[in-house]
Formats: C-alpha cells, sequence, structure tokens
C-alpha cells in the first residue's frame, strides 16, 4: 500500500474517494484494532451447525493460525461437550486470547472462571420490553444479577465484556441509565455495541457509538448481526468512531441470518480505510472451507471473498478485461488479487455469457489453430450447449463442439 495512495497497492485497488479529508476527517479510528471471533459460541448457534469438541479446538488453531487476536470458545454452561471446547482450547496454548461466554449469573462466571479463560462475553438483557415479556423477569433482577455476576468475575481475574441483549431496541436513556449502573456498581472492562437481531441502520451507528461512549468512558465492541445485510457496513462505520474490537464470524455464521463476516469486514478496512488488522487475509478461503465443511453449511458460489467462483469469468467482456490486463495489472479487472484471501487465480469459463476471446483463449489452451471468422460459429454452439445444459461447459463439451465445427483440427 503507497503512503500516498492507500487505496491502492499491488494487491487492492479500491475508490480514492475514501480517503479524501472530506470524508476521514472526522474518523476516530483506533491504531490496535482487534478481531474477536465467536464463530464458535455464535456460529454454532445458527441452525442445524453442531460442532463437536474436537471441531471446535481444529477451528481455533486455525483461528489463531490466521492471526486472530480474541477466541469465544462458547459458552461452558450449554453443555458438558461445551464445557470440555472450552477448556481444550484453552489447554492448547494458542496465541490468542481466550474468552467465554456466559449469562449474567454466578454459576456461569464460576464455571467460565474454572475453565481458564482469560476474559468471559457476559450478556443481559437490555431492552425493558424483551426483559418483560421474553425474561419474564423485573427490570432489577436484570441489573442485579449483571452487578453481581460481573463483580464476581473481575474479582477472579477476568476481563469484563459486558452484552447488552437488543441493545438496539432500547430506548437510548433506559439503555444508559442500566448500562451505567451496572458499570458504576459492579464492573466491565468494555461494552459491547450489541444488534443482536440486526436492525440498527448505519446511519444510526455514530449515534449508537457516541452516546455510548460519552456516558460510559470504557473500550467499545461491535456485534452486529445479518438480517437486513448491514452487518459488515455497521461494523466499519462503529470502528470510524472508536470502537476498538470487532466480534464477527467466518463466512458469516450465525444466528438467523448470521453475524458480520470476517472476511468482508477485514478486507473492507483493509481495502477501503487503510485498517491492517494484522490478521492473514491470505488464509480466509481456507480457514472458511474448513469452517463451512465441519459445520456441514453451503454458501452461493460467488459469495463475497471466499466464493468458490469468484474469480471465474464467464462474461465476455470481462474475459477480454483479464486477457488483455494480464497478471501484472490485474486490479485492473478485479478490486483485489485472489491470492490476498488465499483464491486461485482467476479463470475463464464457457457459458452462455461468453464472447469470442474466450473461445480464442480455450482454442490456444489446446494449441488449436484457429481463423477469427471460425470463432463465432464455434461461440454460437457453446451458447447454445450452455443454455441447454443450463451451466458452465466442461473440457469435454467445448472438444467436442470444436471437433464439429473444425473437424480434423485437434
Amino acid at each position: 500500500m503507497s503512503e500516498h495512495e492507500p487505496w491502492r497497492s499491488d494487491q487492492w485497488f479500491s475508490s480514492p474517494w475514501n480517503f479524501l479529508p472530506e470524508i476521514t476527517e472526522n474518523f476516530k479510528i483506533s491504531p490496535n484494532l482487534q478481531l474477536h471471533d465467536v464463530t464458535l459460541r455464535d456460529g454454532e448457534q445458527q441452525a442445524g451447525v453442531e460442532f463437536n469438541t474436537d471441531d471446535k479446538i481444529r477451528i481455533a488453531e486455525a483461528l489463531s493460525d490466521a492471526g486472530v487476536h480474541r477466541i469465544e470458545a462458547g459458552l461452558p454452561a450449554v453443555s458438558r461437550h461445551d464445557e470440555a471446547a472450552v477448556r481444550g482450547i484453552v489447554d492448547a496454548g494458542l496465541d490468542s486470547t481466550i474468552y467465554a461466554f456466559s449469562r449474567c449469573m454466578l454459576a456461569d462466571v464460576k464455571l467460565a472462571v474454572d475453565t481458564g479463560v482469560e476474559g468471559v462475553v457476559m450478556e443481559i438483557p437490555s431492552s425493558h420490553h424483551l426483559i418483560e415479556k421474553a425474561y419474564r423477569w423485573e427490570l432489577e433482577k436484570a441489573i442485579e444479577l449483571s452487578i453481581e455476576s460481573t463483580l464476581y468475575a473481575h474479582e477472579h481475574g477476568l476481563k469484563v465484556s459486558f452484552f447488552p441483549i437488543d441493545a438496539t431496541r432500547a430506548g437510548m436513556v433506559e439503555l444508559l441509565d442500566d448500562l451505567e449502573a451496572v458499570a458504576t456498581n459492579g464492573h466491565v472492562d468494555t461494552i459491547g455495541l450489541v444488534d443482536t437481531f440486526g436492525v440498527i441502520s448505519p446511519h444510526a451507528v455514530e449515534f449508537f457509538a457516541r452516546n455510548v461512549r460519552q456516558r460510559i468512558d470504557v473500550p467499545l465492541e461491535t456485534h452486529f448481526h445479518m438480517d437486513f445485510g448491514m452487518g459488515v457496513a455497521n461494523t466499519v462505520l462503529a470502528v470510524a468512531q472508536g470502537a476498538q474490537v470487532i466480534q464477527t464470524t467466518v463466512a458469516g455464521l450465525g444466528e438467523r441470518a448470521g453475524n458480520a463476516p470476517m472476511e468482508e469486514t477485514v478486507l473492507a478496512l483493509l481495502t477501503m480505510y487503510g485498517v491492517d488488522t494484522g490478521i492473514k487475509t491470505e488464509r480466509f478461503y481456507e480457514l472458511s472451507q474448513l469452517v463451512l465443511g465441519l459445520a456441514g453449511v453451503q454458501q452461493p458460489s460467488n459469495r463475497p471473498v471466499i466464493g468458490e467462483q469468484l474469480f471465474n469469468v464467464e462474461s465476455g467482456i470481462i474475459a477480454t478485461w483479464v486477457n488483455n490486463v494480464g497478471d501484472e495489472h490485474l486490479t485492473e479487472a478485479f478490486p483485489y488479487r485472489p491470492e490476498l484471501v488465499g483464491q486461485v487465480p482467476p479463470k475463464i469459463v464457457l457459458g452462455k455469457g461468453s464472447g469470442v476471446d474466450s473461445i480464442a483463449i480455450w482454442l490456444d489452451r489446446y494449441g488449436i489453430e484457429w481463423k477469427t471468422e471460425e470463432l463465432t460459429e464455434i461461440l454460437l454452439e457453446v451458447k447454445d450447449a450452455s443454455l441447454n445444459k443450463r451451466d458452465l461447459l466442461d473440457e469435454t463439451e467445448f472438444l467436442d463442439i470444436v471437433d464439429k465445427v473444425l473437424p480434423g483440427r485437434r
């Protein structure tokens, strides 16, 4: 990345507008931004995802190898298997700091302490309507449990990340009053900007972060869901307002529509904001394949960053671009190079959207001589065959067409 052109490097090419002074002048980005991965807890809450103890340890090792700063190993109180996984991850001696997740209940916190983790994310409902209707508690009970359990965690040496569930559907006054009561009478090291149901708009994130920061002077963390597809944008905007820790999951796994995906969030920060979190982005594809394979989850082939066909090119005009710019200037045809995220080089594929340059590229690949007027005839056959198949053509299907149009040529 060039000091003078941070939007452009040998690995990516984003918009220079992102770095204009009138855009960046009010940013409060932390120089020590950290990533807190919640794949092993919130990611597993995705319906049908079941990680066993060995799975969780393998994923934690891969996360640590990728440079993830903090790993939320799970909620030990959920089951004996979850407790064993948390203990196993702690015992693995990873470079990452290991946190547990806990309800604001003494029994949960005691179990978290006993596992040997260094920190705990402590959840409690924060919107009064959720406390009343979903938990059927009195407000005072939620406050008292939070004070008691956060103090206990702190007194037993754990870092406390306070996690107010459904914060974005609470009234701001009630939320701040409740947070202040817990911070003053209990203990919090950080507070999560928690959007449990993915319902906050990007325009409201600054309001959220600013008000919490002004009332309680502790670092902020982010936890945004993807129910309306806003999780990445909201996370990035919170970072611009000074949030120091971002909570994400691999491949966006998580409850309902999932959490802010690690890959998209980290890459957006790097290429559009010039923020290098230290995460090894070249591990993204391999890491996502590990997690998705163990989770038994399939995702769109063109998913940002980790899609299996993300760098396949069918469109004729784009294939021409890729062919013309070559490897040296590949970011003229893509926003970032595939190796930045552990993907394979671009591949020109054949389908209904292909053009004559694609046909020439494939013929050259097999050393088949051709004349310009022959390309269109082959292309028309390729388009028909692809439409009939409703898919891309493979090598055999293409060569069969070549034999039909150019008999005896190969």
